[in-house]
């Protein structure tokens, strides 16, 4: 009978705490939705090329799929379930629906989540640039048009609203 080896790990998800016991070989994408039961990350290729496993572990874009839990220790992991409450990432949804964006939705977690970094990194993107960006994470359905649609209403929205004030202060 063959023992299963197993490794102690610490890390937060979504803000907390978790301790758990995982095999060397498990994926950071398996580990999530097989014992934290956290199903919003999608497996796909399992390769790292479609992007549908996006999540970010401390604050950078990760393909869990191609990243092994015990690799995670001590590392601040959010995951799709983990961004309720962030108003970007409501932001970014509400551009999704009102762009059609959204289909099948296999992909939309992932793409969020990448979505959410472009918005962060790059404010001034334009169309040509955001299609760069989202050039990992693969979609079978949209055609991309309604997802670049939707990132470039968040970042329009975004400088706007940061330029009205300042307009607003020097015309006073």
């Amino acid at each position: 009978m063959t023992e299963i080896v197993t490794q102690q790990i610490k890390l937060r998800i979504n803000r907390e705490a978790v301790s758990a016991s995982v095999e060397p070989r498990t994926s950071l994408a398996d580990f999530l939705r097989e014992q934290q039961m956290l199903c919003g990350t999608n497996i796909g290729c399992e390769q790292g090329v479609c992007g549908a496993c996006t999540l970010l572990v401390d604050g950078v874009p990760t393909r869990s799929c191609i990243t092994s839990a015990v690799s995670c220790v001590h590392a601040d992991v959010q995951s799709i379930e983990g961004f309720d409450d962030d108003a970007l990432m409501n932001e970014l949804r509400a551009a999704f629906t009102a762009e059609h964006a959204l289909q099948c939705g296999y992909c939309t977690p992932g793409m969020l989540v990448t979505a959410r970094d472009i918005v962060m990194r790059l404010p001034d993107a334009d169309d040509e640039r955001v299609r760069l960006e989202l050039s990992g994470n693969l979609c079978r359905c949209t055609g991309y048009v309604g997802i670049v649609r939707a990132v470039r209403r968040v970042l329009e929205a975004r400088r706007a609203h940061q330029r009205t004030p300042l307009a607003e202060a020097t015309t006073a």
